[in-house]
Formats: C-alpha cells, sequence, structure tokens
C-alpha cells in the first residue's frame, strides 16, 4: 500500500519530509514529490500549495501517476463552531465547498453534476486519523464532523459569522479539503484529513495563523502522521 500525505505549505509538512527514508523526489507540475518510506510504509509527500485548483491538481498526480491507495491531508485550519478553539484539532468526516454556488441551476453549496453537496472522507481512515491524534497530542481536544473548503483566507468576525450562519454545523474552514475529496470520490481513493485550528477565522486571524504555522503546524503534523502509521 502507498499512502500520500498531503499539505498545502511547506511548515505543515516540514518534519514529515525530513523524516522519509530513502527519498527520491519528482519535479510534476511544479511540485516535488518525495518518494521513499516512513515509519515503514510506502508513502509519497507533497505540497499541495493553496486553494482548491491548487489541491486537486496534487490529488490528480498523486491517482494517476503514483496510483496511490490513500491519501491523507494534514494542516491547519480557522475554527468556526463556537466550541474549536486555537490549538484543537479537527478530523473531518466530511466536506463541503462554501464559495460554490450554481444556483439557480443547482442548490447553493452542490457541487454541479453529483447530486451532492457534502464529500465523505472514508470512515476507517479517519477513524485511524482520530486515534492517532489521540495518541500524538493526547492533551488536545478533538472534533469530528464538516470542514469547509473556499478561496479565500476567511479573516474577518462578519466572515466567520455569515459561515456559521449558512452552515451552522461547520467545525473549521479551509482552502483545500473539499477539492481533493471531490477528487478521491472520482477515483475510488480513501482519504482522510485532520487540521490542528490555528485561528478563530476572525479579525485576529492573520497574526494567529502566522505564529501557529511557524511555532507548531510542522510538529504537530509529524506527531500525528507517526502515530498513525506506526
Amino acid at each position: 500500500m502507498t499512502i500520500a500525505i498531503v499539505s498545502a505549505m511547506r511548515e505543515e509538512l516540514a518534519a514529515v519530509l525530513e523524516g522519509i527514508e530513502h527519498g527520491e523526489t519528482d519535479h510534476i507540475a511544479g511540485r516535488e514529490f518525495r518518494r521513499g518510506r516512513l515509519h515503514g510504509h510506502e508513502v509519497v509527500a507533497v505540497l499541495a500549495r493553496i486553494g482548491k485548483v491548487a489541491a486537486a491538481a496534487t490529488a490528480t498526480v498523486l491517482a494517476e501517476r503514483y496510483r496511490v491507495d490513500a491519501i491523507v491531508f494534514t494542516g491547519v485550519a480557522g475554527g468556526l463552531a463556537p466550541g474549536v478553539q486555537r490549538g484543537d484539532v479537527v478530523v473531518a468526516d466530511e466536506f463541503l465547498q462554501h464559495d460554490m454556488d450554481a444556483s439557480p441551476l443547482f442548490p447553493r453549496f452542490e457541487a454541479p453534476l453529483y447530486g451532492r453537496a457534502r464529500f465523505p472522507t472514508e470512515p476507517r481512515w479517519s477513524e485511524r486519523l482520530a486515534e492517532a491524534v489521540k495518541r500524538a497530542l493526547p492533551n488536545a481536544v478533538l472534533h469530528r464532523g464538516l470542514v469547509v473548503s473556499g478561496d479565500r483566507f476567511v479573516s474577518s468576525a462578519a466572515e466567520s459569522r455569515a459561515l456559521r450562519n449558512a452552515l451552522p454545523d461547520a467545525l473549521a474552514v479551509e482552502m483545500e479539503g473539499a477539492a481533493i475529496a471531490q477528487v478521491c470520490l472520482d477515483y475510488g481513493l480513501a482519504y482522510a484529513a485532520v487540521r490542528t485550528v490555528s485561528d478563530r477565522a476572525d479579525d485576529e486571524a492573520h497574526g494567529d495563523f502566522q505564529k501557529f504555522v511557524e511555532e507548531t503546524a510542522s510538529r504537530h503534523s509529524a506527531a500525528i502522521i507517526r502515530a498513525l502509521l506506526t
């Protein structure tokens, strides 16, 4: 089995990349795909870059070129639900594009021609990922549920409030996960995703995000992936 480990930014994946043994790097579509062994497993690790288009392109290369069996996404997100605070961890059970709106042709949020707005993760992998979080970060508060994605960095209280009103069960917001979920559905790939909450997607989001990514994101990702694979 080959597992893809994906993040949007180098700060989120740096420690994972350093741990890959006997690695070789392929340069495809402006990305570095690092192949090798990590904690006894065959892996391909890659930075997807930021946003839904970049994430979808990366996932497609993983499916077509590397024929991976599963994609695990790790990184940070902004907390939306009232109880989801900075430093908490969210394992996604499903994803939705909060900026998808093809109405009146299709209902708001529904992906055209899919007949759905929500794209699930693979239950067994998500359960394994949740257990890995508990082992790796025993003091962190863990949440499971809906994560929403869109091509904008949510950084105001007004934006955050509007998302909560439209999608009251959304736990967190980020910029890539729903795109990868859609590609994985197309290719029949297992998919699981974990996000550590870096900010509250409010007026303080930019400063909180930058500090958390620099100081904490890579360490959290490495610890969770280690617990998942061992």
